[in-house]
């Protein structure tokens, strides 16, 4: 059974740093990549930030980019999303997501973490 667990969501301050945390099971890590994504209040999720299966490449949305960095541990079967200079905008539900490789659509996701960001 594949599991994904987030973790590291919480409340801080605007200006302040978070790392979030995916924890994986059940799936061969190396043949996934791995995404981070965020549902505000009322809003859809959208994509935050996708890293392939080797790692070699990365995408950040735009509202993200030169502030946040995701990153993979193979040996470990995790996935992170450094987050600084957060900006209240950022307050969200973070779900972390596995794409089989050659496949466009991600087949597996997390239950998600709370960041809220205070102004």
């Amino acid at each position: 059974q594949v599991q994904l667990v987030e973790s590291g969501g919480r409340l801080v301050q605007a200006g302040g740093s978070l790392r979030l945390s995916c924890a994986t099971s059940g799936l061969t890590f190396s043949n996934y990549a791995m995404g981070w994504f965020r549902q505000a209040p009322g809003k859809e999720r959208v994509s935050v930030a996708t890293i392939n299966w080797d790692g070699g490449v990365t995408y950040y949305a735009d509202a993200v980019k030169g502030r946040f960095t995701i990153s993979r541990d193979d040996a470990e079967n995790t996935v992170a999303l450094q987050m600084n200079n957060l900006k209240p905008e950022d307050t969200a539900v973070y779900y972390c997501a596995a794409r089989r490789r050659y496949t466009t659509s991600f087949n597996y996701w997390g239950q998600g973490t709370q960041v809220t960001v205070s102004s």
